[in-house]
């Protein structure tokens, strides 16, 4: 019998190492970002990381870039632990980060001339990149002159013209509208399938859990407050894939349903109704009453009838995958909705709110804020028992401010506001930044 040769295991590009961000807060306690993340990315493959916003997921590329340094824990690149930018890896990111004052041409030659590239050499390599990602006859054009699509293909010719082992995309499609990301995120995809590319291997940043099956090999989910890593999930499909096909939407739904399980629903804490239970300082979704409303009205309505499955969601209602975790994260909390198995179905709750006119909807959605949000109960309290009913806003955004960054500390105050003044337990003037319990 003969013996079978063994295939060499794929070397990997790029290997994080327990690696650990912490912020600093001004009460010199830190606030962590990333906790222990262990990671690789093997030659010849795709690697998708998916997470809420202010997962971390941003960071954690720059890190891997080199860009940024962890608190704790190390990175290597083919090996070599990094400190720095390496030239070997290249990074696009969601905003087109290009310089006005020079042409296509001029952009895509920067990183050349950074790395002392002769004049001759990086003229001709930048035509060559300019050309491969469909822009040829643009490349005296400046920025200015360019649609977002047609910005972003310089963006990545900028980053292809260094001939990069590795990429690593910062949500690059989710600046562009529908169809022009779609046209080049297929482009992007038939150059590496093609070998047209030099590059090895690619992590890409992403939101939209559709794009991330279509491309991905494996797709990270990360947790958040701190991020780790929740699940690495394979995409054992073939390239290209069939969308509608039963194994592409069985990993989107699996997907979806990591992504939309909010803390507490797996044996972590709940409350006396059975709702999901969290602090003052938890990072609430931003999602607005009109949203949240209106998704309770699709839902309770036919064809769902109380029950629906998320990917469908986005479909009928018309509503971004991001803005779909968001919303459906917000009316867990507040105990209108449970989400299960990418599925989300209307609680007894939900299905009053959607059934009671106006005034009743506020006296409902008050109900469950002071229950169910810490923050606007804690915001409640103090004004309840001040003197004057009354307290600047600011007192609030401090304490925010020692467990957030500071415009997370800011938006999850302005979601909370705008909660609070729907369901008329607090008024708020804006140019006081003064909150109080008197009706303005």
């Amino acid at each position: 019998m003969k013996n079978l040769q063994q295939q060499p295991a794929p070397q990997r590009l790029i290997a994080a190492d327990r690696v650990t961000k912490t912020y600093q807060t001004p009460d010199h306690s830190g606030r962590l970002v990333l906790d222990r993340i262990d990671f690789s990315l093997a030659e010849g493959e795709i690697v998708a990381i998916l997470g809420k916003s202010g997962s971390g997921k941003s960071t954690f590329l720059r890190i891997l870039a080199g860009l940024t340094q962890s608190s704790n824990g190390s990175v290597f690149y083919r090996g070599r632990e990094l400190h720095e930018p390496a030239q070997g890896i290249a990074m696009v990111f969601q905003t087109f980060a290009l310089f006005p004052w020079l042409t296509v041409l001029g952009n895509v030659e920067l990183g050349l001339e950074a790395q002392g590239v002769a004049r001759a050499e990086r003229r001709q390599r930048a035509i060559a990149a300019i050309d491969l990602i469909g822009l040829d006859g643009f490349e005296s054009a400046y920025p200015k002159e360019l649609s977002g699509g047609m910005r972003q293909r310089v963006g990545f010719a900028r980053a292809l013209v260094v001939n990069p082992d590795v990429l690593l995309l910062d949500e690059p499609f989710s600046a562009l509208d529908v169809l022009t990301a779609e046209t080049l995120r297929g482009d992007i995809l038939d150059l590496w399938l093609a070998r047209h590319i030099p590059t090895k291997g690619i992590i890409i940043v992403s939101h939209n859990i559709e794009e991330a099956v279509e491309l991905a090999d494996r797709i990270i989910i990360f947790g958040s407050d701190p991020a780790t890593i929740r699940a690495d999930i394979p995409v054992p499909i073939a390239h290209p894939r069939d969308i509608a096909s039963a194994q592409f939407r069985r990993i989107v739904d699996e997907v979806y349903a990591l992504l939309t399980t909010v803390p507490g629903r797996e044996g972590g804490k709940r409350g006396p109704r059975g709702e999901a239970t969290i602090d003052v300082t938890y990072r609430l979704p931003d999602a607005s009453i009109q949203q949240l409303a209106g998704l309770l009205d699709a839902v309770t309505a036919p064809p769902y009838n109380g029950r629906a499955d998320l990917p469908q969601l986005t479909e009928s209602e018309h509503v971004t995958t991001e803005d779909l975790v968001v919303l459906t994260e917000a009316l867990e909390l507040l105990g209108f909705a449970h989400v299960a198995g990418g599925d989300i179905e209307v609680m007894p709750a939900g299905r009053s709110f959607a059934a009671a006119d106006l005034q009743h909807r506020k006296q409902i959605f008050a109900e469950h804020l002071r229950r169910s949000i810490p923050l606007v109960a804690h915001i409640r309290k103090v004004l309840d028992e001040r003197p004057g009913h009354s307290a600047p806003e600011s007192r609030f955004l401090a304490e925010l401010e020692d467990h957030l960054s500071d415009d997370e500390a800011q938006r999850v105050l302005e979601t909370v506001i705008n909660w609070g003044r729907y369901a008329e337990l607090f008024a708020y003037d804006y140019d006081s930044g003064i909150l109080s319990l008197e009706n303005p």
